[in-house]
């Protein structure tokens, strides 16, 4: 059985037979799923001619590095860069990362600093030595964005090593033997929340999510501690679907339980993970709770996360590859789907999906190229699970906002930062801009702005009209400015005071805590007030309590609580909803190319899960089963 040794070995004898001479390469290893090589010589790749014909030659993915000894002093290296990149490009800042030898670029407009096929980074290597990458420098400065790029700047030479030792663990020889493939049920089959399962072969064990679950009494982590688990160090991978609590609020829970493999993951996904892990922290010391991770877990997982773009398809451990899809739930979300061995296998697993075209993102992508089992979330899968369509959302938004403010009173939207909140953005500005509603201030409160600011910065993930109205047009309708952020208790006191009608966007969705607690509390005794829920309220949470006519809501106060009566309209808009609903549901499996022979429903209540199963068996004809928290079923 050949070792990863022989295996490098063997791939530079190669490499040296293609190269040129005069062109050498000092070093030659793995990096996670590339073979990067370092040379003396990096402008003898700059074209990208010689590396094509390497990776055809190698199947590898191929990354060239520049020798410490080919780099420019970075004072000469700028003026050429700034010399090369068109000023049109908006070159905005550069950062150095000496330890890899790259340069990062922050332009405005990045396709222009790229170059038609990459031509102007092709230059820039040529000039400089450095290897440059680009990305968009945003309108909006996220405070998330900046930080979490300068913390992988920081550590590049720590994350170096690391993908190095990923990329040697991932190239270990397979098992022989007899090959097969489970899934074991972890958290959030026949319940919402704490999102999790394990994918397993002879030679590979990969988590997909790892989420916590809010709903009080219940377990709040997923069974980590299952022998077929444990022990977390020799785990592979953590795949992450997208950045939501119930999705990725435990993933650096995992890393302080003894795991230190890759989290892969979109880049959006990374930085909505990393500024709700860090809120959750900030929100358990508030409270005085148990927090599950510190600030240094949640850094360690942001340094171990690879992220990649929807269709790459990428080696991930010996007999897996991963390719993420488009899911149309928030941004950067995205549908796993899993390659076992060669062709062995294909599971697509949806995490939380639309299939639907929205104000914000595309419908879920169901087309791939080979599927034998799909793991699908059941939300909204019951018998009566019906919601209407965006335009059916878009007039009852209109006409409980104007209804509110013509008697004078505020409009409280309880939402969750990414996603609902956006797409409510959106629906007011285009509400206001058409004049069907009085133009009034919207203000946002939590981490809503900041989420907004994120989705600035990746407008690549936005639906095909809303990006190019944004990156064509340059007009980004949630920079508009009747929204104003709420960054203080301060600014949350000036809202409260003030008479006028207004409408808030506030955290937490489902009232189990958060800034809009706040607004509740003080104006939820005013009949002129509306509270409009417009995102799923979990059995238990106050906003289901609410929706099903509770009209008292407990409050803590210095020294002991209250209970404040509630007064105010308590309405709900179902066509915001970020999931599919029962219809939906069916239509994706119905239309999902090629069919799969295995469908396994979870990420639902108990009698939702099983409904959607019962039905997709007795339609479709393919088994459908709703596993419970702690079960294995084999797909191969």
């Amino acid at each position: 059985m050949a070792s990863v040794d022989d295996l490098l070995r063997d791939l530079r004898a190669e490499v040296d037979r293609i190269l040129p001479p005069g062109v050498d390469v000092t070093d030659l290893d793995f990096e996670a799923h590339e073979l990067v090589l370092t040379t003396r010589r990096p402008a003898a790749f700059a074209d990208g001619a010689l590396i094509r014909r390497l990776a055809r030659s190698l199947h590898k993915r191929i990354i060239i590095r520049p020798d410490p000894s080919a780099l420019s002093d970075q004072a000469a290296a700028e003026a050429r860069i700034r010399e090369i990149v068109p000023a049109e490009a908006g070159l905005a800042g550069l950062a150095w990362e000496p330890a890899v030898g790259e340069v990062t670029l922050e332009a405005v407009r990045p396709g222009l600093a790229i170059g038609a096929q990459g031509g102007t980074l092709d230059r820039i290597r040529a000039a400089t030595g450095w290897n440059p990458r680009v990305v968009r420098a945003a309108p909006v400065p996220s405070r998330t964005v900046l930080d979490v790029r300068a913390y992988l700047r920081k550590v590049a030479g720590e994350r170096r090593a690391f993908l190095r030792r990923v990329g040697r663990r991932m190239h270990r020889s397979p098992a022989e033997g007899e090959k097969w493939v489970r899934l074991t049920a972890l958290g959030a089959w026949r319940e919402v929340g704490r999102s999790c399962a394990m994918l397993g072969t002879q030679d590979s064990r990969v988590l997909v999510d790892c989420g916590v679950k809010f709903d009080e009494g219940d377990s709040a982590t997923p069974l980590l501690g299952l022998p077929e688990v444990q022990p977390l160090a020799s785990l592979d991978a953590v795949v992450v679907t997208h950045g939501h609590l119930d999705h990725c609020g435990l993933v650096p829970l995992l890393y302080r339980l003894g795991y230190d493999g890759p989290v892969y993951c979109t880049a959006p996904t990374r930085d909505l993970m990393a500024l709700l892990c860090m809120d959750s922290i900030q929100v358990a010391e508030a409270r005085g709770a148990r927090k599950p991770y510190d600030a240094e877990d949640v850094r360690r997982a942001v340094a171990r996360t690879i992220p990649l773009d929807w269709g790459e398809t990428t080696d991930i451990a010996p007999d897996l590859r991963l390719t993420f899809h488009d899911a149309g739930h928030i941004l950067g979300s995205s549908v796993a789907h899993f390659q076992v061995g060669e062709g062995l296998c294909n599971v697509a697993f949806t995490g939380d999906i639309k299939y639907e075209r929205s104000w914000l993102f595309n419908a879920a992508t169901n087309k791939f190229p080979r599927l034998d089992a799909l793991v699908t979330e059941s939300t909204y899968g019951g018998r009566d699970d019906h919601q209407p369509g965006r335009q059916a959302a878009y007039e009852a938004t209109r006409d409980i906002v104007r209804r509110t403010a013509g008697r004078g009173g505020k409009t409280v939207f309880p939402v969750f930062a990414v996603g609902r909140s956006q797409e409510v953005m959106l629906v007011l500005e285009d509400l206001m801009r058409s004049g069907e509603v009085p133009r009034m201030p919207v203000h946002l409160d939590g981490m809503i702005g900041e989420a907004t600011a994120i989705h600035a910065a990746y407008p690549e993930y936005l639906n095909s009209r809303l990006r190019d109205r944004i990156l064509k047009e340059g007009d980004d309708p949630l920079r508009c400015d009747v929204f104003h952020r709420v960054d203080s208790p301060a600014d949350r006191e000036a809202v409260l005071d003030d008479p006028q009608p207004c409408i808030v966007l506030a955290t937490s969705g489902m009232l189990t805590g958060g800034p809009v607690l706040e607004y509740m509390r003080a104006w939820g005794p005013d009949a002129r007030n509306t509270v409009c829920f417009v995102g799923f309220n979990a059995e238990g949470s106050l906003g289901r309590k609410l929706q099903r006519g509770w009209r008292e809501m407990p409050v803590q106060e210095a020294g002991g609580h209250q209970t404040v009566r509630v007064a105010m309209d308590v309405e709900t808009i179902d066509g915001f909803s970020g999931h599919c609903d029962r219809r939906q549901l069916m239509n994706y499996i119905q239309n999902m190319e090629p069919r799969p022979e295995l469908v396994l429903c979870g990420h639902g209540e108990a009698g939702r899960c099983v409904e959607l199963a019962d039905t997709v068996t007795r339609k479709f004809g393919i088994e459908a089963r709703a596993l419970k928290v702690g079960e294995t079923v084999r797909l191969r």
